[in-house]
């Protein structure tokens, strides 16, 4: 048997397309993986501007739109995504056939060979992101440096660090981890510090709902603490909006039969933030989610409308 799973084509993602291929053709002897290449709205816009600062309420969707489509019209059997760049809210035609192991969803600090500790940057210092929630958060911590946007895939960032744009980057660990660039992160950021987007580091494998025979394959990838994370997560994203340009985190580690989740929101101005956690029952992951969501909008002055 022969499936087709689509991917955008940059290293990241076919990095992580190839991966999930090998342990496909693994699981299921004689089966032939084939990769389709898809370039995305997201992949030509995202070249010219970050999301984060110039497209509220597109986002990141458009880094699936094209994908969705190919998945639709049968041009390929299931699409490989970073989980953090779905949607709060699939159409009902589409699910999630596997949430694989989920890489460290933490943020990495990167510098140039024997740069400084973040917490040990001189005032004044510059620090690039291309994520709002990392800058906001970052500004938190260390108020008295300067932050820009960056824009680019990673290896384009990292270049950039090189050729003195910033003094120090902030990266998803998991990226560079599964391009084999651990070398390169100078020190991790704990949810204390900076609270991860929801999804951030987990793997999404998406499939047409009415096709059991893919559901059945791709399933075979699903773990069930990775699952139930980054399902919790994504219930708080989606109550408190969905939009994937909020300076919004969400961090969730299941434990046994509890599961605990960390929160971060603000303003996008970076104005009246607000860092919350709660512990709760795995099973009702999403009345936790909904619980803090409430106590989220309490404290910042919304009104409870999650």
């Amino acid at each position: 048997m022969k499936i087709k799973l689509g991917t955008r084509g940059s290293a990241l993602a076919t990095t992580q397309a190839g991966w999930v291929r090998r342990r496909l053709e693994a699981l299921h002897p004689g089966l032939e993986v084939e990769l389709v290449i898809i370039t995305t709205s997201g992949d030509r816009f995202s070249a010219q501007r970050p999301f984060s600062d110039s497209s509220p309420g597109q986002g990141k969707a458009l880094f699936v739109k094209e994908i969705e489509e190919a998945l639709l019209k049968g041009a390929i059997d299931a699409a490989v995504h970073s989980a953090k760049d779905l949607p709060a809210a699939l159409p009902d035609v589409f699910a999630v056939g596997a949430y694989p192991v989920r890489e460290d969803p933490s943020d990495a600090w990167v510098v140039r060979p024997g740069g400084p500790a973040f917490m040990a940057l001189l005032a004044g210092a510059r620090v690039a992101s291309a994520s709002l929630r990392r800058r906001v958060q970052l500004q938190q911590l260390r108020g008295d440096l300067e932050y820009a946007a960056i824009r680019g895939n990673i290896d384009t960032r990292l270049r950039k660090l090189e050729e003195g744009f910033c003094d120090g980057l902030i990266l998803a660990a998991a990226g560079l981890l599964r391009l084999g660039k651990k070398d390169r992160i100078s020190g991790l950021f704990d949810a204390a510090q900076i609270v991860p987007a929801p999804g951030q580091g987990a793997l999404a494998l998406e499939i047409r709902g009415d096709r059991p025979e893919i559901r059945g394959i791709i399933g075979a990838l699903d773990d069930p603490d990775t699952r139930a994370a980054v399902e919790c997560e994504r219930e708080f994203l989606k109550r408190m909006g969905g939009s994937c340009e909020l300076p919004l985190g969400a961090l969730a580690q299941p434990d046994g039969d509890w599961i605990r989740l960390s929160v971060f929101w603000s303003e996008l101005s970076g104005k009246n933030p607000v860092r919350l956690s709660g512990r709760g029952r795995r099973r009702a992951a999403a009345e936790l989610a909904k619980d803090l969501c409430e106590r989220v909008r309490q404290a910042a002055g919304m009104g409870n409308k999650g």
